[in-house]
């Protein structure tokens, strides 16, 4: 089988980098790239062989991922988030994919997603994927990109079958913080664009949201997490609008 890099960037990730690190064990090495985490993620990492640790300040995860990918010494690389977790199945689908004669350059993975260990079915998350196992000769994180970073692939694209569990919410309040904290970003982003400030488009674009992921995307069907998500994701547009309003003032 062709030798594999599992990457994974990292910031006080203590209760999930064990659980991650693990999916890795087919790897031959594993690279953690982390922005100086306060708990005891650098520590557990270091615990397991073959994790070579990489301390570096935080600008936007496009840098991040970026950097993995330079540091790996292998073409293939499996990326992976805290919060994602392989199944045997997938583990299994990788190992069997990769040693055929011929392989895509790069692999979408379909995510379950779980809502404080309940999965979720709809609310936006039914077509839900991501590249998660490409050659880095042929792509590239997209820079400009402050949150939701998308690979640039130069070459075949394939998707594998068996999804990838994606435990994103522990509970509500992290998970709000998260929406915030992506939202910040994102007008970040848009002020560099020399995007303006528009307080019509905020409500718009806030209350579609919500309406997509509630009512067009099913999150209806999703009980009381559907409703908390679809309004959770529609907060992180508002405040895509404020920060994008603060970065002008």
């Amino acid at each position: 089988m062709m030798n594999i890099s599992g990457l994974i960037i990292t910031h006080n990730e203590e209760k999930n980098i064990r659980g991650v690190l693990t999916c890795f064990d087919f790897c031959d090495e594993i690279i953690v790239v982390d922005s100086f985490s306060t708990d005891k993620t650098v520590e557990i990492a270091k615990s397991f062989p073959n994790v070579k640790v990489i301390q570096n300040t935080f600008e936007d995860f496009t840098k991040q991922r970026n950097l993995a990918l330079d540091t790996a010494k292998n073409d293939w690389v499996l990326f992976l988030d805290g919060d994602e977790r392989i199944t045997p199945e997938l583990k299994k689908e990788i190992v069997d994919e990769l040693n055929k004669p011929e392989q895509k350059d790069a692999y979408y993975f379909y995510r379950k997603f779980f809502f404080a260990q309940k999965p979720i079915n709809f609310s936006g998350t039914q077509s839900d994927k991501n590249f998660r196992l490409f050659k880095k000769s042929k792509a590239r994180y997209i820079a400009g990109k402050k949150v939701h970073e998308k690979l640039e692939v130069n070459g075949t694209v394939g998707a594998l079958k068996n999804k990838l569990l994606h435990y994103s919410v522990s509970d509500y309040d992290s998970y709000r913080k998260k929406m915030v904290h992506y939202g910040i970003l994102k007008g970040k982003e848009l002020a560099a664009k020399g995007k303006k400030f528009n307080r019509l488009i905020q409500y718009l674009k806030t209350a579609f949201k919500f309406f997509k992921a509630y009512v067009m995307r099913l999150g209806i069907l999703d009980g009381k997490e559907g409703y908390q998500i679809s309004y959770l994701q529609s907060l992180s547009v508002f405040e895509t609008y404020e920060s994008l309003k603060k970065e002008q003032n």
